[in-house]
């Protein structure tokens, strides 16, 4: 082969792998579009006491992780846990914020996103800040939370609050 061909091989190769990381770029897009949804949805129904709709989010295999807790394995035990904090949540008056979104990779079909969360009380004052860790996973083309793990920036008590085990 001479240098012309194998120049013209390099520019033909190179054209097809930078038309491929457009076509990833675009679907990337709208990926991180999709899983900052799904997170917004997370907060929606979470504080309107909506558990079946929080647990809706995640995976049949799923772990939640939350503080203080053992962790909730299954979408059963996700949803017997939302079922009990949810309407703590809501009685203690809070509501959980989502702060400015943090990044969001994706890699295939997974996904994570990093976040922070603040808890309000009926007065809007924050009475906990905190961090959230999510992975997701595509499943049948829609994007589920297969683990999820939060924690808050105070410093540890000796008593768990409702409060702690709250925001994803």
């Amino acid at each position: 082969m001479n240098n012309f061909a194998k120049l013209m091989l390099l520019l033909v190769a190179g054209s097809l792998t930078m038309g491929g990381c457009d076509q990833t770029v675009t679907n990337t897009t709208a990926d991180s579009s999709a899983i900052r949804s799904s997170q917004d949805a997370w907060y929606k129904a979470y504080n309107a006491g909506d558990a079946a709709a929080v647990a809706a989010l995640y995976a049949d295999d799923a772990v939640v992780m939350a503080p203080n807790v053992p962790a909730a394995r299954g979408i059963s035990a996700i949803r017997d846990y939302y079922a009990k904090t949810s309407p703590e949540f809501q009685a203690a008056g809070l509501t959980a914020l989502e702060g400015p979104i943090g990044d969001v990779g994706i890699s295939g079909d997974l996904a994570w996103q990093g976040t922070t969360y603040t808890v309000t009380d009926k007065s809007g004052a924050t009475v906990e800040s905190g961090k959230v860790l999510t992975v997701m996973q595509r499943r049948d083309g829609k994007w589920m939370i297969i683990r999820d793990t939060w924690n808050s920036d105070a410093a540890p008590t000796t008593a768990a609050t409702s409060s702690s085990q709250a925001p994803h």
